[in-house]
């Protein structure tokens, strides 16, 4: 995430064409003069700055962006990443940066295969891009090259080697001190165990975080030092901590000794300190709590738009299992409590691996994939078509029918609970964000509770009829009526059918649903044909309908290929503009009130939200007298830095509203999940 480019008294970024002197002039460099095949090599990209101007560091401050760069190497030759040394603070009006004056060199670590070949020359190739700024901030690029014969024995250390050694002594050192970080409305507190500390030798000392939003980067830090080491305090910056549990930063202690003033940068990593470091939104609940809010949001999931459509199959279960045994009522019961269970256990892990191996992902992850929109897509519509007596799929795939005490009914009963779990994502009911946001803080093991609690929420009504008998009296009879109960009961298949082809228009553009269209029409090809009495031709036939199946199949993976760039239309009623993190800094820098919808083509709350709240006139009307900005953070493909929004607020998942009101220094305010146009207007009025 990078800072601010052009707010009101910072640089303002414009694309000159490159004439005149270099701002900027890169070289890559090395720090011997051959490279041994199976060795690690240091490389650095050494930037000559013009006088008054200045590059930024990785995480640029108010302002800025930093150097990246694209590797061509040869192969098997890797690149790792980009190592800073320690940067300035350089104010720019009202506003601070992070960056380098005059000279830097970035430095990188190429590692060499053990195959390389002896006496062939290697070239090192790359692109790099940054951002120069003075009272204007202009984006340059350049290739870098440089060549290094391949010799075997003791390297030799190149001309430019003392230039890499000073820009390693540069690069902060990892801190032998425990840092902890608390955070409140009105402070960032950052406390430092380092005893024994002279307090008089001291002249100061910064906390520069790597992720931006932490911290007012312009703020004062006042500096406090006692016996139990160094407190700093500071004011917040426009994001939480978020939900990592810590936040990595530099700490930059400037030290007074007999041969004149040393800066020493250690890397540290601060854990958050209490309630206060995990949102502004509002303190952390307890392990408890949340295991209250998930059951809770688990239940009112059952409710939700999204999950109506599996409520269907769930109707005709409930009333074929109303004459069967006790016994047999109680097995589908626990049947579909261990599909639900089981499911939510599967996406919940999955979804914790990926995000321990970096990825920025929350709750609903998977439908950000076009090609899973798809498979969810087909089963829907095979499962209506089963409802419409067109395919006949029998109890042992959708858990209706007859035979109620066999083992297949039993499958089918764990089916629909695995298919509620995955119509279920899409929605985030009340009281379940903040539960899914607590457990992804946790370990792994404590999440996956948190998890599991949401699931017996949405499987416990339909256990709790099958564990009482004396409930079974309000249930009616089987009978003729049950067959157009099931046709009824496709309706709203269909209609989430439709959904997910336009999800996929979203996310792939209307090549995207074109195929997915043709796909079911595929399938449904296949449904005729099973479904028509062809007994003369069967083994034609039932191949022509599996050829017809795996065609629509084959078509799934061109979905995700044919991703599309088209921007949604903006909808009616309140004007968006799209959220990113500069420029919703730029709007607070200026005291603009704002509002902030996080959201996804795939949610149906947020659609159900957008259409009662957002598309009202009334509401409209209020943005525009308390000139209010609204920043749509639209989530239906991946983003991270929409992700990274969500974490600032303890959430992984969409929808989530907040606004921002009057004045730099406003609070946040997260809005409840079920949006109501009442609940936004006295929202913008209170400002």
């Amino acid at each position: 995430m990078t800072g601010l480019a052009g707010a009101a008294g910072a640089p303002t970024r414009v694309d000159l064409p490159q004439s005149g002197p270099p701002r900027v002039s890169l070289t890559l460099i090395s720090d011997v003069a051959a490279i041994e095949p199976g060795s690690t090599i240091w490389v650095g990209l050494r930037q000559r700055i013009a006088p008054g101007w200045h590059t930024y560091w990785t995480n640029p401050g108010d302002s800025g962006e930093p150097l990246s760069i694209e590797w061509s190497l040869p192969a098997g030759l890797t690149a790792g990443p980009i190592i800073w040394p320690r940067p300035e603070r350089l104010a720019v009006g009202p506003f601070v940066s992070y960056g380098y004056t005059s000279e830097v060199v970035l430095l990188t670590q190429i590692m060499a295969p053990p195959s390389l070949p002896v006496g062939t020359p290697v070239t090192l190739r790359g692109q790099a891009s940054w951002l120069v700024c003075e009272k204007i901030c202009i984006p340059e690029e350049a290739p870098v090259e440089l060549t290094l014969p391949v010799a075997a024995g003791t390297p030799v250390a190149a001309p430019t080697a003392p230039a890499i050694e000073q820009a390693r002594r540069a690069v902060p050192t990892p801190s032998p001190w425990t840092t902890t970080l608390r955070t409140s409305p009105e402070a960032v507190t950052i406390s430092v165990a380092a005893r024994g500390l002279a307090a008089d030798r001291i002249e100061e000392a910064w906390f520069l975080p790597m992720r931006w939003g932490v911290i007012d980067h312009a703020a004062p830090q006042a500096l406090t030092i006692d016996r139990h080491g160094l407190i700093l305090r500071t004011a917040p910056g426009l994001l939480s901590p978020g939900a990592e549990g810590h936040v990595d930063g530099v700490l930059l202690i400037r030290e007074r000794l007999d041969q004149g003033p040393v800066t020493q940068a250690f890397v540290v990593r601060a854990g958050l300190d209490g309630p206060g470091g995990t949102s502004l939104s509002g303190g952390s609940p307890t392990l408890p709590t949340a295991l209250g809010l998930a059951l809770l949001g688990g239940l009112i999931l059952n409710l939700m738009p999204c999950v109506l459509p599996v409520l269907s199959i769930k109707a005709i279960a409930l009333v074929d299992h109303g004459q069967a045994s006790p016994r047999a009522t109680r097995r589908h019961g626990y049947a579909y409590t261990a599909g639900v269970l089981i499911s939510f256990a599967v996406l919940a892990g999955t979804l914790i691996a990926l995000r321990a191996g970096g990825a920025e992902i929350g709750w609903g992850f998977q439908l950000q994939s076009p090609l899973v929109v798809t498979a969810l897509a087909y089963v829907l519509f095979a499962l209506a078509l089963s409802l419409s007596g067109i395919l006949v799929i029998g109890a042992r795939l959708v858990g209706v029918g007859q035979g109620l005490a066999s083992k297949s009914g039993y499958a089918g009963s764990f089916f629909t609970g695995a298919l509620a779990t995955v119509a279920a994502t899409p929605c985030t009911a009340p009281f379940m964000g903040v539960a899914v946001g607590f457990a992804l803080t946790q370990s792994p093991l404590v999440a996956l509770i948190v998890f599991e609690a949401l699931a017996l929420g949405l499987a416990l009504p339909f256990l709790a009829l099958s564990l009482v008998p004396a409930w079974r009296r309000f249930l009616p009879r089987p009978g003729p009526w049950m067959e157009r109960l099931r046709q009824v009961l496709a309706i709203p298949l269909y209609a989430s059918v439709a959904w997910l082809v336009w999800v996929v228009s979203r996310q792939s553009g209307p090549e995207g649903a074109a195929l997915v269209v043709a796909g079911l029409l595929l399938i449904g090809l296949a449904a005729w044909l099973h479904h028509g009495n062809l007994a003369r031709r069967r083994r034609a036939v039932t191949a022509l309908a599996l050829g017809c199946i795996a065609a629509a199949i084959a078509l799934s993976p061109l979905v995700a290929a044919s991703a599309s760039s088209t921007a949604a239309a903006a909808p009616r009623g309140v004007r968006w503009e799209p959220f990113t993190p500069e420029r919703l800094a730029e709007l607070r820098a200026r005291g603009t009130p704002v509002f902030i919808n996080a959201t996804a083509a795939w949610c149906i709350t947020c659609l159900v939200n957008e259409r009662v709240a957002l598309h009202s006139p009334a509401v409209a009307e209020a943005f525009a007298k308390k000139g209010v900005v609204y920043l749509k953070a639209d989530w239906t493909s991946k983003s991270p830095k929409i992700a990274a929004l969500l974490e600032s607020f303890g959430r992984s998942g969409v929808p989530l509203y907040v606004v921002y009101g009057n004045g730099a220094a406003g609070e946040p305010r997260v809005l409840p999940q079920i949006l109501s146009e009442r609940t936004l207007i006295e929202a913008v009025e209170s400002f």
